[in-house]
């Protein structure tokens, strides 16, 4: 059995924040899956809280580059991914993004998604076009059909990368889209099988059930997967008697290793990765980290969500959920001022402490 604090320990450890690492920002975007991107600046915070020398710099030279680009993959959200997993998990999700356009079907009605699908990457492979040209040029081939679900269709049929300048540091421009096969210049891989992804979830996110990895990837019927790859893998069990399967060789740390502060970006996938968030979010501040359309930015406090955190320019205020003792208030200082520095340049900083968040 595996108690909440194990569990805790052993996602830290390998999402990259029990300690920084020393990973390059190209293998940490690998290892991690992707980083949910639904915004431009989070993967960038998202590999300052990881990485031991990491610049933004260090992953906008990757997107400038083609190495690594924005999608829309899992739970049908944008994530940054390395090219390789643009071009092989995106197809591993294309059941998901069908079932998806189940809820448009009013608005395609008459219209052919082959054709919809063919037409649409005629265009974005032209030339980059903004999801309102996209949706323009498809409704005067489909005028009767609701303008909205015809852009949507595309993006669930098509693997559509945001070309840069979107999603480089410091840089700004209005979402462009193209096909990931001409974005990268090489044909997207055939449907995989899901036991490396599955070995590549554990090794990430594990130990986890088969319920985990289905919420991390928005898909269904894996358990025969899982029940394959068994005699390869490690079975324990939570504290509620649920299943969780593991990498045999995977680092399991003790419950009782430290774990210091760090400010997470909103949505990161720590967050998001299992059903049972538990063993980062405590019961009691489930739902905490949004409000309506609003993500806020987490802070994790011995490995578990403690609060949330805004920046303003060089300044940025901290909204603890409960009392912070004064070794953890200067834990989070000292985190801050090192991710300020990483993200904002040297100081001096402003950090403040907001009244405790009810």
């Amino acid at each position: 059995m595996l108690g909440v604090r194990a569990l805790n320990r052993a996602t830290l450890d390998r999402q990259l924040l029990l300690r920084r690492s020393a990973l390059g920002a190209k293998d940490a975007v690998g290892h991690l899956l992707g980083l949910q991107a639904q915004n431009v600046k989070p993967p960038y915070y998202a590999l300052a809280a990881r990485l031991a020398d990491f610049t933004p710099q260090d992953l906008s030279v990757l997107m400038a580059g083609r190495e690594v680009a924005r999608i829309v993959t899992m739970r049908s959200t944008i994530h940054t991914h390395t090219a390789d997993d643009c071009l092989t998990l995106r197809p591993l999700v294309q059941a998901a993004r069908d079932r998806e356009l189940y809820g448009f079907r009013k608005g395609l009605t008459g219209v052919d998604l082959d054709r919809l699908a063919a037409v649409a990457r005629e265009l974005v492979e032209a030339e980059p076009r903004t999801m309102k040209q996209l949706r323009e040029a498809l409704l005067a081939e489909w005028p009767d059909a609701d303008p909205f679900a015809l852009s949507v269709a595309a993006r669930c049929r098509l693997p559509l990368v945001q070309v840069t300048p979107r999603g480089l540091w410091g840089r700004s421009g209005q979402v462009a889209l193209t096909t990931a096969e001409r974005w990268f210049g090489r044909a997207s891989e055939p449907v995989p099988a899901p036991d490396a992804t599955v070995r590549r979830y554990l090794a990430a996110f594990g130990p986890a059930s088969v319920k985990d990895m289905q919420t991390w990837a928005g898909l269904t019927r894996l358990r025969e997967v899982f029940d394959r790859l068994r005699p390869e893998l490690v079975t324990f069990r939570d504290e509620n008697g649920v299943e969780l399967f593991d990498l045999p060789d995977a680092p399991r740390p003790d419950a009782d290793t430290p774990a210091p502060p760090r400010l997470l970006p909103e949505f990161d996938n720590l967050l998001l990765s299992h059903a049972d968030r538990s063993r980062v979010v405590p019961g009691d501040l489930r739902g905490r980290t949004w409000q309506g359309n609003q993500a806020y930015c987490a802070l994790l406090v011995d490995g578990f969500l403690a609060g949330v955190w805004r920046q303003q320019g060089d300044a940025l205020t901290i909204e603890p959920f409960g009392t912070l003792s004064r070794a953890q208030r200067d834990e989070v200082v000292t985190e801050a001022e090192r991710m300020l520095g990483v993200m904002s340049g040297e100081g001096p900083h402003d950090i403040r402490f907001g009244a405790v968040r009810s």
